[in-house]
């Protein structure tokens, strides 16, 4: 039984309630927990769910059976979001639903059989559950002006990343063979446009690779797409795309590696294969056969030196860098924080150039990492997920300089997932998984202590 699991049995065990008692054990995780001040010390949260710092609220927009503009309902299992700029002073949110197949009946349709775009059906004809939801806000009042189904017919789409051209990329976190009961090969990217009002053509982006998919991030100076593999043995990929912004139109999947062909690895479990804080430059390595139906291509690339990560999972842009979540990465398997610093993009001589930003030493800094986003601030906010008996998933803020601090505490048993900012940075949207909720957080988010 995997983490995730065992904290969806625990909550049905407790009918997806949050369980006060057992909520309140963390607080001294969460007082321990960071070198930093942060926002100062977290507050009980009176309706028992989301705990935060004073001076800050919370408010849910959305959840798990709401009825949709659509017509269907709001599925369950909320992971990775992103928030996007529309016009007429409007912003949205597309919101990854990470359903397998088997819980068809937690999907926007309730397993009913219906006549609409979909990627992917049964032999029964009824659509797979997995895919995205569009939730449309006001910007002045944060009113939900509309929600709708998006895309459909996937599975298990986990997180994924906004572009600088307007669309959420959606990850699949799977690699089901067509004829294991579905009729498609699993395991791509698709492209969500922000601004459709409904369904979106279900077009897997396959020149992106077929792998465990987790995240995506863009780098908006040149449209390079780079992508982690949720597997304690993941890379580091990234796209090339022959047309910047036009993503199906063909590119080329590399891997990253160092140039020491004897350093092919950056997890830390048997040694110091990487010290925090160093800066490693690093190549790329060419990938073919990206369609991989043997599901290999890891293991392909890691032959051709390709360096290894422990559990590739949340990744964000910041500003000309990007960060990323190794879930299980460490001497203490609580998590690592990678940092990447692409060159130049006009062609220079300055290389791409990564380092282990931080490490876990202790799950009161960071337990199991995920989700991740840059705030206006500068700092990190990451979601943790991780399941124990003790209800203890936290937002934790990271610093410039790599202190960690508890942001907020959910005190249901389930994890947090798909954090980002409005697009005036007065906002955190973030996901607590299931029962589904997406919560706007609002505050001081500037006056960072």
């Amino acid at each position: 039984m995997n983490r995730r699991r065992f904290g969806i049995g625990m909550a049905a065990a407790l009918g997806g309630l949050a369980v006060a008692g057992c909520a309140r054990r963390t607080g001294a995780l969460i007082a321990a927990g960071g070198a930093a001040p942060g926002y100062g010390p977290i507050v009980p949260d009176p309706a028992g769910l989301l705990d935060l710092p004073a001076g800050f609220s919370y408010r849910v927009v959305s959840q798990f059976g709401d009825a949709m503009s659509d017509g269907h309902v709001v599925p369950d299992r909320a992971d990775g979001m992103g928030c996007l700029a529309l016009p007429g002073g409007r912003h949205a949110l597309v919101r990854n639903h990470e359903l397998p197949v088997s819980r068809i009946a937690d999907g926007a349709l309730r397993g009913a059989k219906a006549d609409i775009a979909a990627f992917d059906r049964l032999p029964d004809g009824r659509a797979l559950p997995g895919g995205t939801t569009t939730i449309v806000l006001d910007d002045a009042s944060g009113r939900v002006l509309s929600q709708h189904l998006s895309l459909a017919g996937t599975i298990r789409n986990c997180a994924g990343g906004i572009t600088p051209w307007g669309s959420w990329l959606t990850c699949e976190e799977d690699v089901t063979r067509a004829g294991k009961g579905v009729g498609q090969d699993h395991g791509w990217v698709f492209e969500v446009p922000a601004a459709a009002r409904g369904l979106v053509d279900p077009q897997p982006l396959r020149a992106m690779g077929r792998f465990n998919h987790e995240a995506a991030a863009v780098d908006p100076r040149t449209g390079i797409v780079y992508l982690t593999e949720d597997r304690d043995d993941g890379l580091l990929y990234r796209y090339l795309p022959e047309r910047r912004g036009q993503l199906a139109a063909g590119g080329r999947l590399q891997a990253l590696a160092l140039p020491d062909p004897a350093r092919t690895d950056s997890r830390n479990w048997t040694g110091a294969d990487v010290a925090e804080g160093e800066w490693l430059a690093v190549r790329w390595v060419d990938l073919d056969g990206t369609d991989a139906p043997d599901d290999d291509l890891r293991l392909r690339g890691h032959r051709a030196g390709a360096l290894r990560f422990a559990r590739g999972e949340g990744i964000h842009w910041g500003d000309g860098e990007l960060f990323f979540c190794c879930t299980s990465g460490g001497a203490a398997k609580l998590g690592q924080i990678m940092r990447l610093r692409p060159g130049k993009p006009d062609g220079g001589r300055a290389t791409d150039r990564l380092q282990l930003f931080v490490e876990s030493h202790g799950k009161a800094m960071l337990d199991f990492g995920d989700n991740l986003t840059v705030a206006p601030t500068g700092h990190l906010v990451v979601c943790e997920d991780q399941y124990t008996e003790v209800v203890a998933n936290r937002l934790i803020g990271v610093t410039p300089a790599g202190a960690t601090y508890v942001l907020g505490a959910l005190t249901a048993q389930t994890e947090l997932a798909g954090a980002c900012f409005s697009p005036d940075g007065g906002t955190l949207y973030v996901n607590a998984y299931s029962p589904a909720k997406t919560l706007a957080i609002t505050g001081p988010w500037r006056k960072v202590l």
